[in-house]
């Protein structure tokens, strides 16, 4: 840094009349540039002049610019951003505030340090030094004496001081008295000299005549001694006096000491005691609301709710070191402790009897629904018994909105007493999934009725009429066990049991039902499919989203997505156990814990929604097995629908499940295709024509793009095509090789004009390439049909082209082919002879009533079959004309007819037929 400084003066300042006095190397705070250094300068010149001076690199060089210079006197604030810790960071305001960092601690603190010793000698203007230590504040020195600007090794200031007006008069006198000063010094000096010993001479000579003042003056201070001994005297017998009074004073000082302090503590005292009074104090009503209050009504529930909140503030109060052991405190805590016990078993008690009745009441819905139902011409405008035979399942808000008003008291009972609020869970738990298990049954069996196109009389529930008197039994049966389980189970298993056990025989007789084939059942009856299939999935979607979301808010369990990397198993059991190592092991659960318990508690009240999704997944693929397109449609878009809402709900996860189910019931509907085209055979006496599974394919094909149009799915369906056509397209070879009766050309130009069409009327995209591998194959299967068919009306002309086009092929010059023996002009002219015109227009006949034997109707390819073959005969007679000129040159043998001629046979012949 000593060798920039010089640097920096030699370079920069000298030339500019200036001295350096700091420097510290800096940067812009917050941004990433080149370091530069703020100098600290002063003029040489008069009057001093305080620069601060900003010094940069130049880009192009080592040497260094001056690039900013601000006036000292500018200077508003100086913020060293922390006094006590060191920091780097400083801010200067001038006209506005520049931010610097310099390269060490020691550089900063150096240059602050100058600039207010600089401000002090030379500007002494109100600079504020923001955040500066007090050790790098020095006091300020008089102007007259010397000051050091820069501390350590730096150059002292200029020592110049100003002379006052005494002072320039006399030296003006000296100056006018001794003119030859400039020119004589040494004479100059001597006069100074000799001056000066005049003057000391004098001086002494003043001193001596002064020693009688001097005497006056230590008489003087002799008698001010004495006075000053009997001062002391005095004092000392003074404070005798006083020493009394001083021990007075000190007992009543002390005796306010204590005082004081007998205050402070009880004013402390009394502070801990409001502290007691005002936090550990339950008011009477809340007491009497705990104890008696009426949790049936609604504002009884809102009074219960507020001293709850009250009872748990008090019990949650935090109290000070030492509270603990005072017996009052100890008797309040005992008290509290007390009424949330007994409040919590009244709750628990009150909730238990609202499930229990609320579950009747519902429970007496479903007998009398299955009472309407098995009962012959009774009126079924019933609200229950409208809920099955219009597929729907019944409505639980009612219920819902009841048990919400105790949202807040469950809450209060999971934070206070986890136990009972365990058994709630549990208790609801078990009411619910018997409950929803009858439900979902009857819906799903009316479901399976419709789907299987029962009538109403033939296909009732089998349940049968319950009296009156039992329902009343079993009802009084649960009310008297309502606050145990096991009791309200075992009634409750008995209705279940015998109101369901024949619906679950005759579901089981549903699915029973025989195969029935794709081509028995019409657009229609898929269609009612695919609506009823609709219908069961809108109507569990909202019941389930329902229910989930009245058992977060009821049960105080937060949805949240639950944390990767912790799968949960469908199949695990819920239970008290299950719910109590969840809270002992984490206290308060967590959010992926409580999310855990919505997702399990979900799990067993619905634990019959995906056996009855599966069951009629089942029944419907029997049916149809083209229905399991519809299906994969309906439940992907579901699926999705229910992970947009929740991925980690229980609707989603069973959904998700049921689709795998879907999924492999659609891939086992493809692959039993593929089987079926593998096992098709073909009957030896009968021609083939179109293939069945080529038109069962146009027929999936068609009822497949109506169905996955704008579907999440599309791609399980190409994936789908591509295996299909592959097998068309193997079997149909297969079946061609295998043919006896239709030629194998014929077998594959039908289909794969068949296929060709379907694909081109469909558009499907990704079979864009098997259409183009379907038309080539169909193209090239006609083109040798025909030239295979044409070669057997002339067969003899075309043997002897043949071997004519041979001998050229080995090596014969075309002029010299008439010279072999077998190829020569009597021979050609004997075989063309055998063809005249009429014996080929009986060719032809003959080729198209064959033709027309080989061609099946469905497919209407004869015309154009018949049209491709005269244009090949056309091809063939212009070839052979052209090798009877080049080989047979001047011997004037033509045909025996002409193209004319064929055109009209051609014509004729398709005309005739």
């Amino acid at each position: 840094m000593t060798a920039i400084k010089h640097a920096l003066q030699r370079d920069i300042f000298t030339p500019n009349d200036e001295r350096l006095l700091s420097i510290v190397n800096v940067c812009k705070a917050g941004k990433k540039k080149r370091n530069c250094f703020l100098c600290a300068t002063v003029t040489t010149e008069r009057p001093v002049q305080v620069n601060v001076v900003k010094v940069k690199k130049s880009d192009k060089g080592d040497f260094y610019k001056r690039q900013t210079a601000w006036v000292l006197r500018d200077l508003a604030v100086v913020d060293a951003k922390d006094a006590i810790k060191e920091n780097p960071e400083f801010d200067l305001h001038f006209e506005k505030v520049y931010k610097w960092v310099a390269s060490s601690i020691a550089e900063k603190n150096t240059f602050i340090s100058c600039i207010w010793k600089l401000n002090q000698r030379y500007i002494r203007k109100k600079i504020d030094f923001i955040n500066v230590s007090s050790q790098l504040l020095e006091e300020s020195v008089p102007s007259g004496e010397n000051q050091n600007v820069a501390g350590g090794d730096e150059e002292v200031v200029d020592e110049y001081q100003e002379l006052n007006a005494r002072e320039e008069q006399d030296i003006e006198i000296m100056m006018e008295g001794c003119e030859y000063a400039i020119s004589n010094a040494e004479a100059f000096a001597d006069k100074l000299s000799r001056e000066l010993q005049v003057l000391d001479g004098a001086n002494i000579h003043s001193i001596m005549a002064s020693e009688k003042q001097v005497n006056i003056l230590m008489k003087l201070l002799d008698e001010a001694l004495r006075e000053v001994d009997q001062i002391e005297v005095k004092l000392s017998s003074y404070e005798e006096m006083l020493q009394s009074v001083k021990e007075q004073m000190d007992q009543i000082s002390e005796s306010n000491h204590l005082i004081h302090l007998s205050n402070t503590n009880n004013l402390k005292l009394l502070s801990e005691i409001e502290f007691l009074v005002n936090h550990m104090d339950l008011a009477k009503g809340h007491i009497k609301a705990l104890q008696e209050g009426d949790l049936s009504s609604s504002r009884g529930i809102e009074a219960c709710t507020n001293a709850a909140d009250a009872l748990l503030q008090c019990m949650s109060v935090t109290l000070q070191p030492g509270h603990e052991m005072l017996h009052a405190v100890k008797q309040q805590q005992q008290r509290f402790s007390d009424l949330r016990e007994q409040f919590a078993r009244r709750l628990a008690s009150h909730l238990n009897n609202v499930f229990v009745q609320q579950f009747i009441e519902l429970e007496k819905g479903l007998i009398n629904r299955s009472y309407y139902l098995s009962v012959p011409g009774h009126d079924q405008s019933s609200t229950l018994a409208q809920h099955s035979i219009e597929l729907t399942l019944p409505n639980h808000h009612p219920f819902h909105r009841d048990l919400l008003r105790y949202a807040k008291l469950m809450e209060w009972l999971k934070n206070t007493d986890y136990g009972k609020y365990e058994g709630l869970t549990t208790n609801y738990m078990d009411y619910l999934s018997r409950l929803y298990d009858r439900e979902i049954k009857d819906f799903f069996e009316v479901a399976k009725i419709k789907m299987t196109g029962a009538t109403k009389e033939g296909k009732k529930f089998a349940t049968l009429p319950r009296k009156e008197s039992a329902v009343k039994q079993e009802t009084e049966s649960l009310h008297g066990s309502s606050g145990k389980l096991t009791g309200s189970t075992s009634s409750l298993n008995k209705l279940s049991v015998q109101s369901s056990g024949n619906r679950r025989s005759q579901s089981s007789s549903l699915l029973d039902m025989g195969n029935m084939s794709a081509s028995d059942l019409d657009v229609a009856d898929r269609t009612k499919f695919d609506k009823i299939f609709e219908q069961v999935l809108s109507e569990l979607e909202p019941l389930c989203l329902a229910e989930q979301d009245f058992i977060s808010k009821f049960f105080k369990l937060q949805q949240h997505l639950s944390i990767p990397g912790t799968p949960m198993s469908d199949a695990e059991e819920v239970d008290g156990g299950t719910l109590s190592r969840a809270h002992n092991t984490g206290g308060l659960q967590s959010m992926s814990s409580e999310n855990h318990m919505i997702r399990q508690m979900m799990i067993k009240i619905f634990r019959c929604v995906e056996p009855e999704l599966n069951n009629l997944i089942a029944l419907g693929d029997k049916i149809d097995s083209f229905n399991s397109l519809y299906m994969l449609v309906k439940m992907s878009h579901h699926v999705w629908t229910a992970q947009n809402v929740d991925p980690t709900s229980f609707l989603s996860t069973t959904l998700g499940n049921v689709l795998v189910t879907v999924k492999r019931n659609f891939d086992k509907c493809i692959s039993n295709q593929i089987k079926q085209m593998e096992d098709v055979k073909i009957s030896k006496k009968s021609k083939v024509g179109i293939l069945p599974f080529v038109a069962e394919f146009e027929e999936f094909a068609a009822l497949a793009e109506s169905i996955f149009r704008n579907a999440e799915r599309r791609g399980d369906l190409d994936k789908a095509y591509l295996k299909l056509i592959r097998g068309v397209f193997t079997n149909v070879e297969k079946v061609a090789n295998e043919s006896q009766k239709t030629p194998r050309d014929v077998v594959m130009m039908e289909n794969f004009h068949h296929i060709f069409a379907t694909l081109s009327r469909l558009k499907i995209s990704c079979l864009e390439a098997e259409k183009k591998e379907a038309k080539q194959k169909y193209t090239d299967h006609l083109q040798s049909y025909v030239i295979y068919s044409l070669g057997q009306p002339l067969e003899k002309l075309n043997h002897f082209f043949e071997g004519v086009e041979a001998r050229v092929a080995q090596g014969v010059r075309e002029e010299e082919v008439s010279y072999q023996l077998a190829f020569n002009k009597q021979e050609l002219r004997k075989v063309i002879k055998e063809y005249p015109g009429k014996e080929v227009k009986k060719g032809l006949d003959n080729l198209y009533k064959k033709v027309d034997k080989h061609l099946c109707e469905e497919e209407n390819l004869l015309q154009v079959v018949w049209h491709s073959m005269q244009d090949e005969f056309i091809r063939q007679y212009k070839h052979f004309e052209g090798l009877i000129a080049r080989c047979y040159p001047g011997s004037g043998i033509t045909m025996e007819f002409t193209i004319q001629d064929i055109l009209d046979y051609f014509s004729s012949i398709a005309q005739s037929h």
